[in-house]
């Protein structure tokens, strides 16, 4: 059995759903590239007593390692140094050295805004250096430290790792909490787990479902050293596996089962995105492209750029919410909409065909369609989008469908149906030069 740890989120504006919890997903990564097996993640608000709950919940599971996020500041709702302490069994003791450091880091600050009480901030302050006595320091990399809390002797039980709650600070901050002796000495039990995802489009979760039935009896020994989940995401199936190295015969056994029967909606075998594919067959080929859009207001060419250096294949974007900016920024000849509708696969093609040519790019992409919640009709009801892409040399794909879901949903997935459209112009492109 691998070592286990816990991730305990603070804050009541995490809880509310007002902030999204960045901190839980990206440590949940960090234990498994250190082959430590991730037990449970809580979101706690700033009560004391919640925290010490989520806090007793861990312990009882038997987990070897918590890490908590959040509460480190210096103001009276700031208690995550305290609450660890009581439940370490330590006392809380002023650290004078570090109060001097966190005391620089404030001078600093301090320049910033010459009129703030500097005595008042110096105080509050304070409250940061006070630590569980034994805990190990990890420096500031705003004004809050983090702190490693071992159980006292007479406690035993789970080594605490407590970590500032923003994500740029706590990042910063996890290697030095990696190469400390005593989180090291916490998980001394971890193992190594390998981690592949496989990534379908094209196909429902209970066709998914299925195949995992099937890989069951057609996998010598089952699945039950495979780790398996299975994902509805963003209109796309992801299957991630994890798995220790003495299961990879079984992983390859498991794929291969995937690959037989789904040999036409598997688009990924090595967790690369669609998005990450676009790009790449983009630069590949030298090409640009550039989008109209009506329906996703600019949410396509935003994922298109979501990517490092795709300036190298983004020539741009229009959003055409209008009838009359279809008209004045893509060309599209009003007669067409007036004759077909806005929302048609005919105003989709135009839309492409304008992109391409107002930006100058080998590839154009026009999307119209209905979002929600109203203009709906009984021809063309809430969800029907209409798909466009274009390219050199007369390439054309066009479709249109009726997606599920509220606004948000339609207007992200519609983002999704693109991205494969113009990876499967882009393939057949490839193709037909070869």
């Amino acid at each position: 059995m691998s070592a286990r740890a816990g991730i305990v989120v603070t804050g009541t504006e995490v809880l509310s759903g007002r902030v999204g919890d960045r901190n839980g997903p990206w440590l949940a990564d960090r234990l498994r590239e250190l082959g430590v097996d991730h037990a449970y993640t809580l979101v706690v608000g700033d009560r004391p007593e919640d925290m010490e709950r989520a806090l007793a919940f861990m312990a009882s599971a038997g987990v070897d390692l918590i890490i908590t996020s959040g509460g480190l500041g210096p103001t009276a709702d700031d208690l995550t140094a305290e609450v660890v302490g009581r439940f370490q069994g330590r006392s809380m003791v002023l650290d004078p050295g570090l109060e001097g450091r966190i005391g620089a880091i404030l001078e600093r600050y301090m320049r910033r805004w010459p009129d703030v009480d500097a005595e008042a901030i110096r105080a509050s302050n304070r409250k940061q250096a006070v630590v569980p006595a034994g805990a190990t320091i990890l420096e500031p990399v705003g004004t809050a430290p983090g702190l490693i809390v071992p159980p006292s002797d007479s406690t035993g039980g789970p080594t605490v790792v407590v970590l500032p709650g923003p994500p740029p600070e706590l990042q910063e901050m996890w290697p030095a909490a990696v190469s400390s002796d005593v989180l090291r000495a916490a998980i001394a039990a971890a193992t190594r787990f390998e981690q592949r995802t496989l990534r379908l489009y094209g196909i429902p979760e209970s066709e998914i479902a299925s195949t995992l039935r099937a890989a069951e009896e057609a996998v010598d020994g089952g699945l039950d050293a495979l780790e398996i989940t299975t994902c509805l995401r963003r209109g796309e199936i992801e299957v991630v596996t994890r798995f220790e190295p003495s299961a990879a015969e079984s992983y390859a056994a498991f794929e291969r089962v995937v690959r037989e029967r789904h040999a036409d909606t598997l688009f990924s075998l090595d967790g690369s995105t669609v998005d990450e594919q676009v790009a790449s067959l983009l630069r590949e080929k030298g090409w640009t492209i550039a989008t109209a859009e009506s329906c996703t207001g600019g949410l396509l060419a935003g994922r298109l750029t979501d990517l490092a250096g795709s300036s190298d294949y983004v020539a741009g974007g229009l959003v055409v919410y209008s009838n009359a900016a279809k008209t004045a920024l893509t060309a599209v000849d009003a007669s067409l909409i007036e004759r077909a509708g806005a929302v048609s696969v005919e105003v989709a093609e135009a839309l492409a065909d304008g992109a391409r040519a107002a930006l100058y790019a080998e590839v154009g992409v026009g999307i119209t369609g209905v979002a929600g919640p109203g203009g709906g009709t009984e021809r063309k009801p809430v969800g029907l989008v209409c798909f466009s892409v274009a390219g050199p040399d007369d390439a054309r794909l066009t479709r249109s469908t009726r997606l599920p879901g509220g606004r948000a949903d339609v207007r992200d997935r519609s983002t999704t149906v693109a991205m494969h459209l113009v990876r499967q112009l882009l393939l057949d492109s490839s193709r037909a030069a070869s």
